[in-house]
């Protein structure tokens, strides 16, 4: 029976994008069935808001989501904006545990970002005499969940789980440095450090090649991702996967929708084609193929690099380097 994907080109170079996720998809040859929805921007135009109804039904029917990008200069100053739908479609789904791996020369890191709670989350306001607030919540349990998480990935990989922290002045750090020393105890084969996070983010400018697994809090894991992507490239190059306790996860690129060079053909699809391998394998358990998609995407960095890299080829030029290069090692 073929395993369901919801895929949300959305807004931007996202449709384009997505053409050539899809496109590598078919020529991995497994059987899957492609459900292609509108969301973001697209969306709001055709149903007039950011998540259609149809659109999250059939998102918790699926195996998995692959989503290319939201965001449109047209909405920017509307009460409702196509970002939204990326959060109300988090929410809905239930993900927490967002994946972003950074890859390079010596480097290969796994970020693991809580993705429900923090300052995004918590309550927020204006008081009367116009100080403005934040407030950064977590309940024990939602750090357990994700440091659990953190050591399963870690006993796959180099078996080291770095936390990165604010513990001498955050309350918050003081509880998520409780817990994962707790779940540390249930994990004795794994090497638990904690860092200050402001620390964490030198050392992945200077000495990126000692992080095996990165955990952080919400706010620290967004800013730590978009450092290690960086130093490995850029985050025009990074996918990103984001998973719940069960049900399918949703796995996007982190470059945005570029309305700049929307249309004109010249989008980088790499991070697309990079998230659809982590759908492949967190989303469907396919590792093998998966890393025959990672090596295609490799192979056309270096053979048929865009614009963005210093090339010229176009985005249906890179795709069929990644198609031709899945279809000869096939």
């Amino acid at each position: 029976m073929p395993r369901k994907i919801v895929c949300l080109g959305g807004d931007g170079i996202g449709p384009e994008v997505m053409r050539e996720a899809i496109r590598a998809l078919a020529a991995l040859k497994i059987e899957l069935e492609i459900d292609e929805r509108p969301f973001g921007g697209a969306a709001m135009r055709e149903d007039g808001e950011p998540l259609p109804a149809a659109t999250l039904a059939a998102c918790l029917e699926a195996d998995a989501v692959l989503l290319a990008a939201v965001g449109s200069p047209e909405y920017e100053r509307a009460d409702v904006r196509p970002e939204q739908g990326l959060l109300a479609l988090r929410k809905g789904l239930g993900v927490f545990a967002n994946l972003r791996p950074a890859r390079g020369e010596g480097i290969d890191i796994m970020i693991v970002r809580e993705l429900s709670g923090g300052y995004y989350y918590g309550r927020k306001g204006r008081l009367t005499d116009g100080m403005a607030f934040d407030t950064c919540e977590y309940h024990p349990w939602q750090v357990e969940r994700i440091a659990r998480r953190a050591f399963d990935f870690a006993r796959g990989r180099r078996r080291r789980v770095t936390l990165a922290d604010k513990h001498g002045v955050l309350e918050t750090s003081k509880l998520w440095r409780e817990v994962v020393d707790e779940v540390a105890d249930d994990y004795r084969d794994v090497e638990m450090t904690a860092m200050l996070v402001d620390n964490a983010a030198m050392q992945l400018v200077s000495e990126p090649g000692q992080f095996d697994v990165l955990l952080a809090e919400n706010t620290f894991g967004d800013i730590l991702s978009d450092v290690a992507a960086a130093v490995t490239g850029g985050i025009g190059l990074a996918p990103s996967a984001s998973l719940a306790e069960s049900g399918p996860g949703i796995f996007e690129p982190v470059h945005g929708s570029a309305p700049d060079i929307a249309g004109r053909g010249v989008a980088n699809p790499a991070a697309m084609l990079r998230s659809a391998a982590l759908m492949l394998e967190y989303g469907l358990g396919r590792p093998q193929e998966a890393k025959q998609l990672e090596e295609a995407v490799d192979e056309a960095l270096r053979s048929a690099p865009t614009a963005d890299l210093g090339g010229s080829a176009t985005t249906v030029e890179f795709g069929d380097r990644v198609v031709d290069t899945l279809a000869r090692r096939g």
